[in-house]
């Protein structure tokens, strides 16, 4: 991963190289924004709390990660597995900014991202897809902590779970890809969730440099046909389906 960041920071462009008015705007008013909101320091308490929780759980894996059958640390997964603020603030903002109102997050772990995308606007309904019940039960507690009630949690192999469940939401307008770090299930939930995009949707892909097979998947995903803007930030991607605008794919800083 560190030459993948060797080649990313050296072909990576600032504000003054976007000649895209959407990806400048982007840019400027989202990625590099300031502005604090008062729910991030409330979302990173619930985070110190798990960074200092020395209770275990057995965790079920379907992703890419090691499977293990023994006792793990809530403390030492919350370290390992967390989205660091500066990206789970990313999603908030996006979600702010746009008025996203329907948001699908694939992989809840504890929560604490979720809690940023509940978080964002008032009205949003946020659905959170989890395979392992014992870490749901973790990020249910962080829900009830910060008083959060329009998140609705789906348990099970989103192999089986997702589908039915995105006919019944109908449309979506955020899309978190954090579930399974392999190249198939990636592009198997990026084809499902596909199917009730908008043209105003958003589709973000975590850790596309983690391993050669979510290299693949990402250069899949910004390489389709209905994908008009792609944005790497090297540890998220993003994707939008505007229409109207030539197919441009942008490395930033």
């Amino acid at each position: 991963m560190y030459l993948d960041f060797l080649r990313y920071f050296f072909r990576a462009n600032n504000a003054h190289t976007i000649h895209s008015p959407f990806v400048f705007e982007f840019y400027n008013k989202i990625f590099k924004a300031k502005s604090v909101f008062p729910d991030f320091s409330i979302i990173e308490t619930e985070r110190k709390k798990l960074f200092a929780n020395n209770s275990t759980i057995n965790r079920q894996d379907f992703g890419a990660g090691t499977k293990k059958n023994t006792p793990e640390k809530i403390s030492s997964l919350a370290k390992t597995s967390l989205k660091p603020k500066m990206w789970s603030q990313l999603l908030f903002r996006i979600i702010k900014y746009y008025n996203y109102k329907t948001i699908i997050d694939l992989g809840t772990s504890f929560g604490i991202t979720t809690a940023y995308l509940a978080k964002a606007n008032t009205d949003v309904q946020v659905y959170t897809f989890e395979g392992c019940p014992e870490t749901l039960k973790i990020a249910q507690s962080t829900f009830h902590n910060l008083e959060i009630q329009n998140v609705h949690c789906v348990i099970g192999n989103i192999d089986i779970t997702l589908e039915d469940n995105l006919k019944k939401i109908k449309q979506i307008d955020l899309a978190f890809f954090d579930a399974n770090h392999r190249e198939e299930p990636t592009k198997r939930y990026f084809e499902k969730c596909l199917k009730f995009k908008a043209e105003n949707s958003c589709f973000v892909f975590d850790d596309i440099y983690w391993s050669e097979e979510m290299k693949n998947a990402w250069e899949r995903v910004k390489n389709h046909d209905e994908v008009s803007i792609s944005i790497d930030l090297f540890f998220v991607g993003l994707v939008f389906f505007r229409k109207g605008i030539i197919k441009q794919h942008f490395t930033l800083k």
